[in-house]
């Protein structure tokens, strides 16, 4: 019976144990089910999940273009002091004339009157009107003379002791005068037309005994010397080629110059044209106009000297009116957004949880289009690109410069609604558009106090210019392809003098 009771018992056991491990066995599947299909899920998931990469927007083709940029002009007046002039030609023309071979020999008129002369100058009185320089000066003689009878051009008697006029009552005076004309050609070339004006004497010389008036015989001796004078004057000054000299000012408008972190200037002149000249009490004013299309750049442009052309008519006006090309390559202007914007974070309210939207990167790409494309390269709870477009526009007023209407492209739309629609947030868009925003005011005032200061300096010794900046405004703005051009306008005045004169050339 005990037998029997255990037998019992053990196939109850055994049969329990079986029952117990096939629940076990069982419920094990189950989990490696559940554990094995979740898995798979997030395989599935893991595998289906991918950043957003939107295409690019393809903006449509409009009438836009960059329009062309209007020829600056810059009326450039110019003060020359003439002083320097007047010293110069006071150190080179002559002080002293005489008769041939003066004292020793003689000058004849006819058989019967002989005579020689000492003539010195006064110091040169410059008198400028207009385009003539008149050169003056008071002179000053004394002759001696003698004379004999003659009968049908034969002496008969031997000379008179001579006699002197000029010594001892002091020397005889005259008025001498050149009047000097001058003229520039379209070549550069300065045409120096003298005048000699008859000599206009002050004193009479009336000699000794015979109480004879040879003033005339004096003055005719005297017309030839300073005709000799004029003529030497001409043979090496009346025509002067000034090419040289200019082409070198030519050649420093083709310069390319720094603008201490605000890029590089290129002036692009195209004419030049002196548009009037005349002199002034002791100054020479002449009026230089030149045509230009400046251009500055980030990256700085190729430079390329050119033969100065011929002047060429050029309008004449006041002051300066220049129109100005600020042509920025994006890649410049991206790192000044990313400097701002690159590691930026922010939250999104997505009902009770708070999603991470992280700025890695911002390009502006331009598409010949009025608009322009902001590619965002981000982080975060998501990860990938979005573009946004918007047009560029400037507020005089407030002296901003701005993308206006930035916005998701549909592209973008379309790929943040199928992954993520909580990144369709507006708040994304205003914090993008925070820092595609430039206030240029401060830049604006720098230019001006650049260029005032530029304006404002001594060339080299002697030369020297002097100027204002009236008004700076941008009036364009034309994101093309490869680069965004900023147009502004720039007019003011500037002059310059000139205090000291290269007489080198």
């Amino acid at each position: 019976m005990y037998g029997i009771t255990v037998y019992i018992a053990e196939q109850n056991y055994r049969k329990m144990k079986s029952e117990t491990n096939q629940k076990i066995n069982s419920s094990n599947r189950g989990g490696l089910i559940k554990i094995f299909s979740l898995l798979l899920i997030s395989s599935g998931l893991f595998s289906c999940s991918k950043k957003i990469n939107p295409d690019k927007p393809n903006l449509s083709r409009t009438n836009f273009k960059l329009d062309s940029l209007p020829d600056s002009q810059i009326n450039l007046p110019i003060r020359v002091n003439l002083k320097p002039l007047f010293t110069y030609a006071e150190r080179n023309v002559d002080t002293l004339y005489t008769s041939s071979n003066y004292p020793d020999d003689w000058i004849y008129e006819g058989c019967d009157v002989r005579y020689k002369y000492s003539f010195r100058r006064g110091p040169l009185q410059l008198k400028a009107s207009i385009n003539t320089l008149q050169l003056g000066f008071t002179g000053f003689y004394k002759i001696t003379g003698s004379t004999r009878a003659c009968v049908g051009g034969v002496a008969v008697s031997p000379w008179t002791t001579p006699c002197r006029c000029g010594f001892n009552e002091g020397e005889r005076r005259v008025n001498v005068l050149f009047n000097n004309s001058v003229n520039l050609s379209n070549d550069y070339k300065i045409k120096l037309n003298i005048k000699r004006e008859e000599p206009v004497p002050i004193d009479k010389c009336e000699v000794c005994f015979w109480g004879q008036d040879i003033t005339s015989m004096v003055m005719k001796g005297l017309k030839t010397e300073l005709d000799f004078a004029k003529t030497d004057i001409e043979k090496n000054y009346s025509v002067t080629d000034i090419k040289p000299r200019v082409q070198q000012l030519w050649n420093e408008l083709c310069k390319i110059y720094s603008l201490q972190g605000l890029g590089f200037l290129k002036l692009n002149p195209q004419r030049l044209q002196v548009n009037n000249f005349f002199a002034q009490g002791d100054s020479l004013k002449i009026f230089l106009a030149v045509s230009a299309r400046p251009v500055v750049s980030f990256e700085k442009p190729i430079e390329f000297l050119s033969p100065v052309p011929d002047m060429q008519a050029i309008k004449p006006s006041q002051g300066f009116n220049i129109f100005l090309d600020a042509d920025l390559n994006y890649d410049s202007l991206n790192a000044l957004v990313n400097a701002n914007i690159a590691g930026k974070q922010f939250d999104i309210d997505k009902g009770p949880v708070k999603k991470k939207f992280t700025v890695k990167e911002c390009k502006l790409i331009g598409s010949g289009n009025e608009k322009i494309i902001v590619k965002v390269f981000f982080g975060g709870d998501e990860e990938g690109i979005a573009y946004f477009t918007g047009k560029p526009v400037y507020d005089e007023q407030t002296k901003m410069f701005e993308v206006k209407n930035l916005d998701f492209d549909v592209k973008t739309k379309d790929a943040m609604l199928k992954v993520a629609d909580w990144l369709f947030s507006r708040k994304i868009v205003n914090e993008v558009s925070k820092y595609t925003r430039f206030d240029l005011s401060q830049y604006i005032e720098s230019a001006k106090t650049m260029m005032n200061v530029q304006l404002n300096k001594e060339w080299m010794p002697g030369i020297r210019s002097e100027g204002y900046v009236n008004d700076l405004k941008l009036t364009g703005i034309y994101p093309l392809d490869g680069h965004l051009i900023i147009r502004s306008n720039c007019t003011g005045n500037l002059s310059l003098k000139v205090e000291s004169i290269p007489f080198s050339f």
